[in-house]
């Protein structure tokens, strides 16, 4: 169902809220909290709103292909007008940039949370390879990276936008893998070769499901994962003769 103007944007047709600006000392210190409770509440609409926004976007995007969403589509699906719709994402591009991001923020702060420096390496990689299995095999994965393939040839822009996907992955496993090299758990190498490598031992059962195969069940996620974790450890394994 669609909502009305005032349901997300506020306001028929008005811009969207303003970031609030410290206020001046002028008033008494009630009416000053008073004024910061007002802005907080002003600020935590308008995460709604743009949040509103991207969830109509993800389920367009996925339903319609990315070339086939407007930005007036959103805007009319959503009950307001391109112009103001802009004043959150001034483009096509940007918004589904955020989409993107927005599907994977959770992850990567599991993936923050994660990757911190272990004693015991093999129990960590392991937990990552397969926690990041069940994501790429995941059906909103799936359909995304599906959408992408489709439409990145017309929309090159796709593309690049989606890249960023994994190298934002990628650049938390190789501060990760960085560290643990400089602490001597792993072969000295170029970190992000390191997480170029572990990430593509990961995607057999992804391919599998892009070509129209049966999603993973779970002990075949825990089986790639056991297996990318030997291949990786063995690959980068310390070197024994270094300091003798």
């Amino acid at each position: 169902m669609k909502q009305n103007r005032t349901d997300w944007y506020g306001a028929a047709d008005g811009p969207a809220p303003q970031p609030c600006q410290p206020e001046t000392v002028l008033y008494s210190t009630v009416m000053q909290q008073d004024a910061k409770r007002s802005c907080g509440r002003r600020e935590a609409r308008k995460q709604d709103r743009r949040l509103t926004i991207m969830a109509t976007a993800r389920r367009m995007f996925l339903e319609n292909g990315y070339a086939a969403t407007s930005m007036s589509a959103i805007a009319a699906e959503l009950g307001g007008s391109k112009a103001t719709l802009w004043n959150y994402f001034p483009s096509k591009e940007e918004l589904f940039d955020a989409v993107l991001d927005d599907a994977t923020a959770v992850y990567r702060q599991q993936l923050t949370d994660l990757l911190r420096p272990t004693p015991d390496m093999a129990a960590t990689v392991l937990a990552f390879t397969r926690s990041f299995i069940a994501k790429i095999t995941s059906l909103e994965a799936v359909q995304l990276h599906r959408l992408v393939a489709t439409e990145a040839a017309r929309s090159p822009e796709v593309g690049r936008i989606f890249s960023r996907v994994p190298q934002r992955t990628r650049q938390l496993l190789a501060e990760f893998f960085a560290a643990a090299m400089a602490a001597g758990q792993l072969r000295h190498a170029d970190p992000a070769d390191a997480a170029n490598v572990v990430t593509y031992l990961c995607m057999g059962l992804q391919q599998r499901m892009l070509w129209g195969g049966a999603a993973p069940t779970a002990a075949e996620i825990d089986a790639g994962a056991q297996t990318a974790t030997e291949v990786f450890l063995r690959a980068y394994a310390p070197d024994a003769t270094k300091g003798a």
